[in-house]
């Protein structure tokens, strides 16, 4: 039986794939959608997945400080999501460890 190569595992955390996809949006917030979007357009690994990852970001969104809401979408459809500031410094040097997003922001 030949089999079709399964694509490999992003090495990114859940917490990673979510702040990339906010970050590379002209914005830096986006809605949930567009983050399902971005990840599956990035990462072949999730075509093949059944839905359980979108729960796993809606988790990742909702459990960590360093995600917040940034008002209602457009459409009222929703929120958007952005990086508390705490954490944007970090995220963007590519330094998703999670942490308290209550510390100082840095200046």
């Amino acid at each position: 039986m030949v089999g079709l190569a399964e694509e490999p595992k992003p090495q990114h955390s859940y917490i990673g794939l979510i702040a990339m996809a906010i970050l590379g949006s002209p914005d830096k917030k986006l809605v949930l959608s567009d983050i399902y979007q971005y990840i599956l357009d990035n990462y072949a690994y999730f075509r093949s997945r059944g839905p359980g990852w979108r729960n796993s970001i809606r988790h990742n969104l909702s459990l960590n400080d360093c995600f917040i809401k940034a008002g209602r979408s457009a459409n009222g459809k929703g929120h958007y999501w952005a990086i508390h500031p705490a954490n944007i410094e970090d995220f963007t040097k590519g330094d998703f460890r999670r942490r308290k997003a209550q510390r100082k922001v840095r200046k």
